[in-house]
């Protein structure tokens, strides 16, 4: 099979593949780009990827075009979802509950315990979702997430926690656009995120997973349907109560807000009060799709959106999410290997698989402390099979940071249209965040907040992001377990630095402090994974 410049691979009779090398030049070293045509190179992403504070009003404005259109109309490209949750909570609510939670990546299963006064605790179990299950029948996915929830409710009836003849209500989380006309109803509009479930779109996610939980005997009654985001923005409040926004940094991205129901035209004739208010959930990833007049897409962007399960929908999503960021990056490798810029004479084929280069690797070559830019090198040898120069590496994590600021800036200015639409700018907000983005990629809050200073200028400091405040204990063994996503290897790091000085022994360390690292970054957890949280 053939592969890129200075590569390829044979089988031979016996089933084997044999990797081949053509060197261009006659000495040992394998030949490398260098500073200056790296640094020529990264100008011209620079100008790809940088957006003027003029740029960013100019989205703002056309994205407060696209919120006011979906609350006025049905079947607009951002929905503006009325959501049927109905004002902000007091802080004063208690008692136990249980919560599903279908994300991007993983599957959460909650009991949660309110405590009144801002407080509660949370145990809860995760479960990783294969992309298989993501792309099957939708009624086994719904099974799936009925048979996690009864292992984790007969564990905390063995446990004492639930009691054995207790139906408890259970709110279920549901990540994905879906048209309500009640809090316990939705139809599925479309997938994102990656999925592509069959049989699902334009049927009641509800009554697909009653069906489930009923065939499974799980003792819960499904009260409520909702997405992270709503359920993000009433989670802030009830610890915060400044909070009038809430987004989601992740796999996917999208806002929720409380808008009073008098400013929502498309639901005028349901005779609810005016004065009331109501959580919307924006369902802001379609900003800019099918028409893409307003985003500043790249080619690489064009060729995500052609290659994607749902080409020309989710444009904002597919700009600023955790799923596109690293394969945006890759595409930019993969030109320059095809243009004889970067690793002449060595086969770059793992580079070539898409979506192999993870959003995750982005934040460890942002955060990577040493001169030499060691994790960088561990990600490029251990998973990639390539050998990298210091001026390549240094190229690498300037691009990283461009895609990560880009994304953080585009993001700043879906908050600045919410913000501005609702008149929150004099009196100040708090905007409730979540997601991994926004909690793993280093520097991404900042990013958001200096976005929102070159839009509204020093009155933009009045915006603050919040992430929701919790501290994980394990449960097993009482152990506190803090998610540090980059400090954790960081000290790992300089303890290793200190012991080892030779510079050979600390580049054999990388692969296991990679996979150290990575692992907490990304957060995989086995799939019983135990959580309590308490704030």
């Amino acid at each position: 099979m053939a592969s890129r410049r200075g590569s390829g691979s044979v089988m031979l009779p016996t089933g084997q593949t044999l990797a081949f090398h053509t060197r261009t030049n006659e000495d040992d070293d394998l030949p490398h780009a260098t500073k200056k045509k790296m640094a020529d190179h990264l100008r011209k992403y620079e100008s790809l990827f940088t957006l003027t504070p003029q740029r960013m009003r100019m989205i703002v404005e056309a994205f407060k075009e696209t919120l006011e259109a979906g609350l006025a109309r049905n079947g607009q490209i951002v929905p503006m979802i009325p959501t049927y949750v109905f004002g902000w909570p007091s802080g004063k609510e208690t008692g136990n509950y249980l919560a599903i939670d279908l994300g991007g990546t993983n599957l959460r299963v909650c009991l949660v315990t309110l405590e009144g006064e801002g407080k509660f605790e949370i145990t809860q179990s995760k479960y990783r979702l294969s992309e298989e299950q993501k792309q099957e029948d939708g009624q086994k996915l719904f099974d799936f997430c009925a048979e996690c929830l009864k292992a984790f409710i007969d564990t905390n009836i063995e446990g004492g926690v639930i009691g054995k003849t207790e139906i408890l209500p259970l709110g279920f989380t549901f990540s994905y656009p879906c048209s309500q006309d009640r809090i316990d109803h939705g139809e599925l509009i479309r997938w994102t995120k990656g999925f592509g479930a069959l049989n699902t779109e334009g049927h009641d996610v509800v009554a697909m997973f009653r069906q489930s939980l009923s065939k499974f005997s799980v003792p819960a009654n499904v009260v409520a349907l909702t997405c992270d985001t709503t359920g993000t923005l009433i989670a802030s409040h009830y610890v915060n109560p400044k909070t009038r926004i809430a987004c989601i940094f992740g796999t996917g991205c999208n806002a929720a807000y409380m808008e009073r129901v008098g400013d929502i035209p498309k639901i005028k004739t349901l005779g609810i009060a005016e004065d009331a208010e109501m959580a919307i959930n924006c369902e802001w990833g379609a900003f800019d799709s099918f028409e893409h007049e307003n985003l500043p897409r790249t080619k690489y962007d064009a060729i995500i959106d052609d290659t994607s399960n749902k080409p020309g929908e989710q444009a904002f999503e597919k700009l600023i999410s955790g799923r596109y960021l690293g394969e945006i990056l890759r595409l930019i490798i993969c030109e320059l290997i095809d243009e004889g810029v970067l690793f002449l004479g060595q086969n770059t084929y793992k580079l070539e698989i898409p979506y192999s280069f993870d959003t995750a690797f982005l934040s460890l070559m942002e955060s990577d402390p040493t001169d030499e830019l060691l994790m960088v090198i561990g990600i490029f040898t251990h998973f990639f099979a390539v050998e990298t120069t210091l001026a390549e590496r240094q190229f690498f994590r300037a691009l990283a940071k461009l895609v990560g600021r880009r994304a953080a800036r585009l993001s700043a200015c879906g908050i600045a249209a919410i913000v501005s639409k609702m008149g929150y700018l004099d009196e100040g907000c708090a905007v409730g965040a979540d997601g991994s983005l926004y909690n793993k990629y280093p520097g991404f809050a900042d990013k958001i907040h200096e976005g929102l200073v070159d839009i509204f200028g020093e009155r933009g400091r009045c915006v603050a992001l919040r992430a929701r405040q919790c501290v994980p204990v394990l449960t097993a063994g009482a152990q506190e377990h803090r998610d540090v996503p980059c400090g954790g290897w960081e000290r790992d790091w300089k303890c290793h630095r200190r012991s080892h000085d030779e510079g050979a022994e600390r580049r054999r360390a990388v692969p296991q402090l990679l996979r150290h690292a990575f692992a907490r970054l990304v957060g995989r957890c086995v799939d019983s994974e135990v959580k309590t949280q308490t704030v």
